[in-house]
């Protein structure tokens, strides 16, 4: 296999994560992860087989809550049997919040740390960078009323998509890296070991 044909295979995981996650083919999307892989998000940090599990659970809900994930460039470093692949990102999220439905979109980067077992690449840890987000009313002459104490414990990066969950009583991670600061910085540092 050539260094082109790993690269394909990475990007071919990546994108096919999404789609599958998105449209709930739950056994492809079984093969984006490698054994003993890791799932982080706001709300979920743990197994791929959990996140798997709750990603299904809620998906075969069904509901007016939901979301989907949209992907742009990826750059990815190999070095061997490892890489470490970024790929820009867009999770869209409908939910309603105090009885206005709303839209929220947080942009991003998928910190995807990639090996290859036998002649497969896939994921071993998913850490998302979230780097800024917003929300849209569905109707724009309503607008939820915020709990500003609530909004504002939230980093600026994923500030109204943790709203959300904290209020559909999801247990959101405070402290996930952004854009800037120390927590991606030790993120890439992170990275750098994962390659060496």
């Amino acid at each position: 296999m050539t260094e082109a044909d790993d690269r394909r295979q990475i990007r071919d995981c990546i994108e096919s994560w999404a789609i599958w996650r998105d449209s709930g083919d739950w056994e492809n999307f079984k093969t984006c992860w490698h054994d003993g892989a890791v799932m982080n998000a706001t709300w979920f940090q743990g197994s791929s087989e959990q996140f798997i599990a709750n990603a299904r659970k809620s998906f075969e809900k069904g509901g007016a809550t939901f979301s989907v994930h949209f992907l742009g460039g990826t750059s990815i470093e190999l070095r061997g049997a490892r890489a470490v692949a970024q790929t820009k990102m867009m999770i869209s999220s409908r939910d309603e919040v105090d009885g206005v439905a709303c839209d929220v979109v947080c942009t991003g980067r998928f910190y995807d740390f990639f090996e290859k077992r036998g002649e497969r690449w896939a994921i071993v840890e998913r850490q998302p960078i979230y780097e800024k987000d917003r929300l849209d009313a569905l109707d724009p002459a309503q607008f939820p009323a915020f709990d500003q104490a609530i909004l504002q414990s939230f980093p600026v990066g994923y500030r109204h998509l943790a709203y959300i969950q904290t209020k559909r009583g999801l247990p959101v991670k405070r402290d996930m890296p952004g854009l800037r600061g120390p927590e991606v910085e030790a993120l890439y540092a992170r990275g750098r070991d994962w390659l060496a």
